[in-house]
Order: structure tokens, then sequence, then C-alpha cells
């Protein structure tokens, strides 16, 4: 009634004289002649808006609802006030007319991985709307691929059994793998106890022939007094004997000592100790 107008922060005002568009105000306080004119408000900031669930076919014919929000504000507000009857919804229609033809190019399990790729591809496509409905859109973001029940059961028996057919390859591998280590461990201990017996009886023949050759080397390097002494014992064993007749060649009667066996002969019984008489 007074003619004052007073425009807000972020937004832009739109002088008309007698209906018609004059010129542009910024925010502030503005005066004009009410009844011959008229300011008009425009919101310039950023604006949210949640576009409705919307059915879009696949390349491979899959049903999908998608669920899109996207943000926008006005850069041209005489565009956006009076080139278009309402902006808004001329770009809500571009925008899912941009997602039918992307997700139409790609097959269901692409674009539910996807929705990154399309969200860049949807945005090259609107690109700048400010010559058309005088709206930028600054930002637009998929919320929801989802598919129809018919197709989320078949995925859902798809998951199941592919899940069972991974448990079932993970059994079977890990069966495999323990029968394999089994056996590794067996043929293992097989091979360290062969090991260990080869080199006990390697030890055992070096232990046998270092006594031998020990012998051998005493045998050598004994006197014949020695010899002479185990004969002596020889003899004295014979007479303890309680054998009947032993036979000995008198030039190797000093050979006693050397038989290791004469013992065993001796304590046979095979020895006469009756004593006989001398031939003269």
């Amino acid at each position: 009634m007074l003619g004052i107008r007073i425009v807000r922060q972020n937004n832009e005002g739109l002088v008309e004289t007698l209906g018609k568009y004059k010129h542009s105000v910024t925010s502030g306080i503005h005066f004009y002649i009410p009844g011959i004119q008229k300011i008009r408000t425009v919101n310039l900031a950023m604006t949210p808006l949640a576009l409705p669930n919307y059915s879009v076919i696949t390349k491979d014919n899959a049903d999908v609802s998608a669920s899109l929000t996207l943000n926008y504000h006005v850069t041209n507000s005489v565009k956006y006030q009076y080139e278009n009857t309402d902006s808004v919804e001329s770009m809500a229609q571009l925008v899912r007319g941009h997602l039918r033809d992307i997700i139409g190019r790609m097959e269901l399990n692409e674009a539910l991985g996807s929705t990154a790729k399309i969200n860049q591809e949807l945005a090259t496509a609107i690109g700048d709307l400010t010559d058309t409905y005088g709206i930028n859109v600054d930002r637009t973001n998929i919320d929801e691929l989802t598919p129809s029940k018919a197709i989320q059961s078949a995925m859902d028996k798809q998951l199941t059994a592919d899940r069972e057919r991974v448990a079932a390859i993970a059994k079977a591998e890990g069966e495999a793998k323990s029968i394999e280590l089994t056996t590794k461990a067996k043929n293992d201990a097989l091979m360290a106890t062969a090991t260990a017996e080869a080199t006990a009886t390697r030890t055992r023949a070096d232990a046998e022939k270092y006594r031998i050759d020990t012998v051998n080397s005493s045998l050598e390097s004994a006197t014949k007094e020695f010899f002479e002494n185990q004969s002596i014992s020889a003899f004295s064993d014979l007479a303890k004997s309680p054998a009947n007749v032993v036979v000995v060649p008198n030039d190797h009667i000093a050979d006693l000592g050397q038989i290791p066996a004469i013992g065993a002969a001796l304590k046979s019984g095979l020895v006469d100790k009756t004593p006989k008489p001398s031939k003269k």
C-alpha cells in the first residue's frame, strides 16, 4: 500500500510496469508505484531438488527404479521468470531424459556398479542450462538404483548360488591342501628317519672300522713277549677246560694268543684234560 518493497539477501527483484518487465534491482529497500508497478523476487541461492522414483530400462531390458537428487541455482532471473512457465520442472525433465539415455546404454550389472560414472556423464550431458532456463545445475547424485522385485529375487538366487559355489571350491581347496601338507609331513618324516638310520649305520661302520684298525695297529706293534703271554693264557685256559683233545701243530703253538675263538673251543668240552704218556 505504501509502495515499499524489501528485496532480501541472495534474491533479485524484477520490476514490472503495467505487467511488463522493466529492470532488475538488487537486495535492499526499493520504492514503486502501487497499482502500476510490481516487484517480483527471485531466489538466487542454491536449492536442492529431489526427483521422485521413476522407471528406467537398461540395455538388457531390465526395469530399474531411479532416484535422483540435484542442486541448482538461478543464474538469469529474467529467463527463469518470464521465458519458461516452469523452469524447474523443465530442467527436471531434461535431467530425467539424459539419465534414461545413459542407463539405457548400460546393462543392469554395469549400471548398478557405476553410479559415479553415471553422475559424471549426466553432469556433462546437462552442461550449462543458463541459456535455456536461466538455471545452472551444480551437482547431481543418484541416490538409488533399484531393480524390480522379480529381478531382485533372481539376483538373490544367483548370489546365493555363487556363494555356495565359492564355499564349495574353498572347502575342496582346503581339503586338498590339508592332504598335501599331511602327505608332505609323512614324506618328510620318512626321509628324516631314513637319513637318521643311514647316519647311525655310517657311524657304527666308522666305529667298527676304527676298532678294527686300532686292533690291527696294536697287533702290528705288539712284541714277541705279548704273544708268548697270550699263549701262556691260552694254555692256562686249556688246563682248566673239561675238553678231552686239542690238536695244535707244534710250530704254531705260539699263535694261540692271536686266535680269538680259542676260548669258545676250550669251553665246548672238546679238549681232554687227561694227560697222555709221552713218547720216548
